[in-house]
């Protein structure tokens, strides 16, 4: 009796009128702008087809797929993949690839396009400032393979132009596409020439958002250049940066294999065969499809992990976050 009192009450009644009067505000609002919710059908078909929809596909990571059963008539193995993986002996030494390239990309990549960015919106010659944006920008539309290729030439021990001018200043030459002392160096600074200019934009959009004011007040007051980058630009741009960190490391288990698959050979496997490389030649060379998907669903899940506790410990520390 008293719940139903309580359920009855002019509160409770209040309560829901008020539910009712905001459900009929959003459908007010959705009636008055639906070509804009016509405009999101297309993304979120995209998205549900080819982002939710293949998740119907991971159960084949807990059993024995074969083609000809389907995924439903396969035989339920459990965890009997992700075993095989954790006991294999390349275990450790792809989960170590993986995280040395990653981290070591990310500490380096991470901080050149904010300095590019800081340099770039001090320029004060227009033309120049175009012309340096261009030139930096130019190399991220060029496609793997050819980066790749040109790798190749540029470094090649016969006929490349570095071992040229290595053995112009009485060096001998090196074969740095294959030793895996250079693996890695080249793997990671490739991709900070190429990706630097790119990656700089979304940082010069966010310094375009500080006020003018800031910087002449500053400049009064009788601050330098770097005094005002390190006060002004810096702080505006931390949740820039914060959220772009966030997703890195929510990336971190995932090394591109196209790159790395490209640049390999017999002579480096020992430092360049990651996990991503290796679900490539296990699942698609090999079709061994359900432990291919296994490796997979481990390296999502510890990217998820990563993101979830890099967010959260964004939040604390400087308030921003993806969420």
């Amino acid at each position: 009796m008293a719940v139903k009192a309580k359920a009855n009450s002019p509160a409770a009644a209040g309560e829901l009128t008020a539910r009712q009067r905001k459900r009929k505000e959003n459908l007010k609002l959705v009636k008055r702008n639906y070509q804009l919710y016509f405009f999101l059908i297309p993304a979120v078909v995209f998205i549900a087809m080819f982002m939710y929809f293949p998740l119907y596909g991971l159960q084949i990571a807990f059993k024995n797929y074969r083609t000809g059963d389907g995924i439903w008539g396969s035989e339920w193995v459990g965890l009997k993949w992700f075993e095989q993986f954790f006991n294999s002996p390349n275990f450790s030494t792809l989960l170590a690839n993986t995280l040395i390239v990653s981290i070591y990309s990310l500490v380096v990549s991470f901080p050149f396009p904010i300095i590019l960015a800081l340099i770039l919106n001090y320029v004060k010659n227009l033309r120049f400032k175009k012309f340096a944006q261009t030139v930096t920008y130019m190399p991220y539309f060029i496609s793997t393979v050819v980066l790749v290729a040109m790798m190749t030439l540029f470094f090649s021990p016969s006929s490349g132009f570095i071992n040229t001018i290595i053995e112009s200043l009485g060096g001998q030459p090196q074969y740095f596409m294959g030793e895996s002392k250079f693996f890695r160096h080249l793997y990671v600074w490739s991709g900070v020439w190429q990706s630097m200019g790119y990656s700089s934009i979304i940082y010069i959009a966010a310094l375009s958002g500080v006020s003018p004011e800031l910087h002449e007040s500053a400049t009064i007051d009788g601050a330098n250049i770097l005094q005002r980058i390190l006060h002004i630009d810096i702080p505006t741009i931390m949740p820039t940066m914060v959220i772009l960190l966030i997703m890195a490391l929510g990336n971190v288990m995932n090394v591109g294999y196209e790159k790395v698959y490209l640049m390999q050979s017999d002579m480096t496997l020992d430092v360049s065969e990651v996990i991503s490389t290796y679900v490539y030649k296990i699942g698609l060379k090999n079709q061994q499809f359900s432990f291919s998907s296994a490796i997979g669903l481990f390296n999502n899940v510890i990217n998820f992990i990563i993101l979830i506790l890099a967010n959260t410990t964004a939040n604390k520390i400087t308030g921003s976050g993806l969420w």
